[in-house]
């Protein structure tokens, strides 16, 4: 049933599988959430071969994850897209499960991550009013976080070094509204980085 409805969408045009068949010229990498609720393509209204997906556990980007870097590295050194987004969404129970440090066994290794957001900005999160409001303010704190991160990469720095044409920036997707909002992160050289960073955090004050 499930490849019953993926090839109904993926043929929805009679012109998509042979273009998608022959190259993929991506503009775009997404950066975004492994829950199934956060369809990349759906969200963005893109059709397959337009947007380049990397996938994980609370839209994590760390030096060390070399699946993460060579996506990246794969997207912006052949595929020479000009823009990576890193989008992260209210609800997620990966921070969710951070915030409230529940012990999940190998995973808590990963959310270790998202613990360090959350004791890095530890009065933002406990100004929040309610459960609700530090998880979604801990979500929007996580993506500027994810945001610097991807900036100070040796993919993204020598691709500016280099002139080349690359924009990072930084959503959140809700589920109830199915609307995504741009948390005004986005930068476009490494002397941006500091400075755009403080404006977005500063926002969220």
């Amino acid at each position: 049933m499930a490849f019953a409805l993926c090839a109904v969408s993926v043929h929805r045009s009679s012109d998509t599988p042979r273009s998608i068949s022959c190259q993929q010229s991506p503009q775009s990498l997404w950066i975004g959430c492994a829950d199934s609720r956060v369809p990349a393509n759906e969200i963005v209204d893109l059709s397959p071969g337009e947007l380049f997906v990397h996938r994980n556990v609370a839209n994590i980007v760390v030096h060390t994850d070399l699946n993460c870097l060579s996506v990246m590295q794969f997207a912006v050194d052949l595929l020479k897209v000009k823009h990576i987004i890193v989008c992260g969404h209210y609800g997620c129970s990966g921070v969710g499960a951070a915030l409230r440090r529940d012990r999940l066994g190998l995973r808590d290794n990963w959310l270790r991550h998202i613990q360090d957001v959350r004791q890095k900005h530890g009065s933002l999160v406990a100004s929040a009013r309610t459960d609700t409001e530090a998880a979604n303010r801990l979500c929007e704190l996580n993506v500027i976080e994810q945001v610097a991160n991807v900036c100070q990469t040796t993919i993204a720095l020598d691709a500016w070094d280099r002139g080349q044409e690359l924009t990072v920036h930084g959503w959140i997707y809700g589920l109830k509204e199915g609307l995504l909002r741009d948390l005004k992160v986005s930068v476009a050289g490494a002397d941006e980085i500091a400075g755009v960073y403080q404006q977005a955090i500063s926002a969220l004050v």
